[in-house]
Formats: structure tokens, sequence, C-alpha cells
């Protein structure tokens, strides 16, 4: 890639949290320079569709609601089903068949809701993943408490490509620097395949010596991406386990919208682990909003080849780019 890549990728991106949509809610949303609206009808399902009405172009977003078999447009009142269909037109015999608007993907899971964008409209080429399933068990055999708003940061209009907050997983020598960690950890273990990218990293002079022992986790970090908009870490601390998701989706050409989601294990100052569990995020965030994406950066020797793995795994996140250059 010889330019900063694309802000419409290929993935799963968060979009909302459960709790932000009750039975009936419509919200307006906009992700890849698109106008949205999402929705939960009234059996719960979550949908959402391109924003303009296809008869005369209203903004569902802004006076449409919730009815039987869809949502309805505040202009003409013409329902459109989460699939996009027209199902009513309240003064014709018959709705309007021939019109579609657009329907995307939506999973509901981890007690949030995301969406399957792809330039190409393919249909999801993987799943989101559930939190636990991909941490160890270490992990998942903990208690967690269900998310409030305590538990959910929202970060607006940061001037961030997603895949700057994935390279954090091949960026150990930040931490020294950025979150004034003593030495820095060491990358034990990673797997990659077409949409995973995970890792273990050890933290202190007990993975010194850079080798993964598996079944110890102390002091260490579970790093999970899926494609490039759908994290999750999971960390054991002297003081229990805490999952933290962070989720980037692009809003525009140039800033995208950050979701931080935080589960902390069950037992003694929950709220002083969770407020700690907060701290490191902001300081990402203030680096990432003024930092410049270099395609040929300066890399040192120790680091070059996390970085160029990553690069070359995202580069199929973007088809876009890649049609480009054939």
């Amino acid at each position: 890639m010889t330019e900063l890549p694309s802000m419409r990728p290929t993935g799963w991106f968060q979009v909302a949290w459960s709790t932000d949509l009750a039975v009936g809610d419509v919200m307006p949303l906009k992700y890849f320079g698109l106008e949205l609206v999402a929705f939960r009808d009234l059996d719960g399902t979550v949908s959402v569709l391109d924003a303009h009405c296809q008869h005369l172009g209203a903004n569902l977003a802004f006076g449409g609601c919730v009815v039987e078999g869809g949502i309805r447009c505040p202009f003409h009142g013409w329902v459109w089903s989460g699939q996009g269909r027209n199902v009513c037109i309240p003064y014709e015999d018959r709705p309007n068949r021939g019109r579609r608007m657009r329907s995307y993907p939506v999973t509901e899971l981890n007690e949030c809701i995301y969406i399957w964008h792809d330039l190409k409209r393919r249909d999801p080429l993987w799943q989101v993943p559930a939190a636990l399933d991909v941490l160890g068990s270490h992990i998942r055999s903990q208690s967690y408490r269900p998310l409030g708003v305590d538990q959910q940061e929202l970060y607006r209009g940061i001037h961030v490509h997603p895949q700057v907050i994935a390279e954090n997983a091949v960026d150990p020598h930040h931490f020294r620097f950025v979150h004034r960690t003593s030495v820095t950890p060491v990358v034990l273990s990673e797997t990659t395949d077409h949409a995973t990218w995970h890792a273990k990293v050890g933290f202190g002079k007990r993975w010194a010596d850079g080798v993964d022992r598996p079944g110890d986790t102390a002091n260490t970090i579970e790093i999970n991406w899926s494609g490039i908009g759908v994290s999750f870490n999971g960390e054991q601390t002297r003081d229990g386990v805490r999952i933290i998701a962070i989720c980037a989706t692009p809003v525009d050409e140039t800033t995208s919208d950050i979701r931080a989601t935080y589960w902390i294990s069950e037992g003694n100052n929950y709220e002083e682990r969770l407020r700690a569990a907060k701290l490191a995020l902001p300081d990402d965030i203030k680096i990432w909003d003024h930092q410049k994406y270099l395609d040929q950066p300066a890399l040192a020797p120790s680091e070059a080849a996390g970085f160029k793995h990553l690069r070359s795994w995202a580069r199929s996140f973007y088809p876009e780019q890649a049609a480009a250059s054939i």
C-alpha cells in the first residue's frame, strides 16, 4: 500500500451497545461515509439499513418509527422490513416489490451490536467471535457483571484508522513510553488466519526469556483481533481478570469512533479495578488522534518483522485498494 489504508475496509464493526436500543427504538448512525438507521423491531431483532427511504428520500432515522413488519417512514408511511424490502404502502393495495433499501448483516453478541461492511456486498466471510470463546480458560472461568454505562466508553471522531489500533498488537515497545511500564513486554506467541490475529504478551521478569509456557498466565495479556474492527484483550493481573474490547469504526475518510467495553471479574475492589482498567486507552488516543500514518516507517530491527506481518495480514480487508493495484 502506498497511501493511508482505505477507510472502507471489509469486516465486522461495532456501531452500538445492546443497551443503546430498546424494543421500538430508532437510532441514526453515520459510518463509512454513509447515513444509516438502526432499529430494534417489535420481536427484539436489531436491523441496520441505509437511512433514506427509497420512495422520496426521507431519512428514516429522524421521525421514523417501528411498527409491525419494520420501520415506517415519517414522510408517507411506507414500511420497510429489516431486510430492506418494502412491505406496506398505506394508500396502495400492495407494496413496491421492485425497490430495496440496502440492509447490513447485524450480529448482536458480547452485549454489543456489530454490522458487516464490505464494498463488494459479499455475505459475511467470518462471524463475530464471543469474547469468552477466543480467550483462555483462565478468563472464561471467571464471572463478570452485566454491562452498564460504567463499563462503556465512546470516543467520537478520533483521527485514527482502525489498522493503526490493531498495530498495537505488534508494538510492545510503546508500553514503556505511553503506559509507563517498567520494562518492555515480550510477545510470547502469535497465530493468524484469514480473519484473526491472536497473540499472548508477557510482562515483567517472569517472561524475560521470551518463552511461552502454556497454562502460565500470570502477568499476561491475550489479544484477539477479528478483522481490524473488533478486538478483545484478556489480562490476568494480581487482583483478578479483566477483558477490554476496543472496537474502532470508520466514520468518514479521516475519523473513527472508538468504543471501549470493560468486563471485570467479580471480587474485591471491583470499582477500583474498573477504574484502573480504563486508564490506558486515553493515553493511546492522545497519540493516535495526532498520528500520521507512514506507509514505509523507519522501523527498528526488533519491531520490523511484527509490523510487516500485521500489515500484510491486514491488506486483505481492503478490496478497493487491492483492485486498484492489479
